[in-house]
């Protein structure tokens, strides 16, 4: 059984998902077929590769992963972009060379990674890319053919722009990377740098509407009542921001009671025993 996911920025008004699963089933033998998320915003590899990020680990090793966002090569000029596939922990991710692979694997490096660059001689393959192009090479992957065979191995790959944190004294500048279906704001913020300020460190976490700062992180969303506001690590790791059960109550989403959006600021700012905060807040 050969799992394949698909990611991508089409949507699902169209026929473009059915479209590649026809193909898919119609070359491997028995898939088995994921969505990760078809909803990603146009051209943003950035936000599939957090997707990718945030469940490839719960893949069994084989799994191959098709990433069709901004999946059109460039194949003429001075920024050329070709198909990729990267061997990452024991699985295959197909792309275009788009920056999603350096913005998955950030710190970290790829075990093997490769360029098609036979698609120069098969122009058909550049139409509908993530059906003629990326899920062709899936295939032969699924078949069991050396990845070398058809591509040429490489050492050089692309990073999209990915907002990151920036750790000042006493002051973690974030920002929301991502929305959830509940409304949920997901910060680039992570535990470890939470920690690096101490555990029991009183903290504030401020983002646009001052009003509705958190002094608490909570362990989960039904730590708080029903409507009120909470900040948790979630189970990747990243700070988050929501409103308990907001999603189905009149409050709405954190976002919408918030007013925030995709890359919005979140600051969380620090007042250990001893700083000048602290020291002014007794005379407040």
């Amino acid at each position: 059984m050969q799992i394949v996911t698909l990611t991508s920025d089409t949507g699902l008004q169209d026929y473009y998902v059915a479209a590649m699963k026809g193909a898919i089933l119609n070359q491997m033998q028995q898939p088995t077929i994921i969505d990760i998320s078809h909803n990603i915003r146009p051209f943003d590899v950035a936000n599939a590769a957090f997707q990718l990020r945030c469940c490839y680990q719960d893949f069994p090793k084989g799994t191959i992963h098709i990433i069709g966002v901004d999946s059109e090569p460039i194949l003429t000029g001075e920024k050329t972009s070709f198909p990729t596939i990267m061997l990452f922990r024991g699985q295959f991710f197909i792309a275009n060379d788009n920056g999603f692979f350096g913005c998955f694997l950030d710190e970290e490096h790829p075990d093997e990674i490769y360029q098609f660059t036979d698609i120069l001689n098969h122009p058909e393959m550049v139409k509908f890319p993530t059906k003629n192009c990326l899920i062709p090479l899936a295939k032969r992957i699924a078949a069991g053919e050396s990845i070398g065979s058809f591509a040429s191995p490489t050492t050089a790959y692309k990073r999209a722009f990915m907002q990151k944190p920036v750790i000042e004294h006493l002051i973690i500048r974030g920002n929301v990377i991502h929305i959830d279906g509940y409304g949920n704001l997901i910060t680039n913020i992570s535990k470890s740098d939470f920690n690096r300020f101490g555990e029991k460190t009183p903290f504030t976490i401020k983002y646009l509407n001052k009003e509705y700062y958190i002094d608490e992180i909570n362990e989960t969303y039904n730590n708080v009542t029903m409507g009120e506001r909470v900040a948790l690590f979630n189970s990747s790791g990243l700070l988050e921001i929501a409103i308990n059960r907001g999603a189905n109550g009149s409050t709405g989403g954190a976002n919408k009671l918030f007013g925030m959006r995709q890359g919005d600021p979140v600051h969380v700012e620090f007042t250990p025993k001893g700083s000048k905060e602290d020291i002014e807040s007794l005379f407040d």
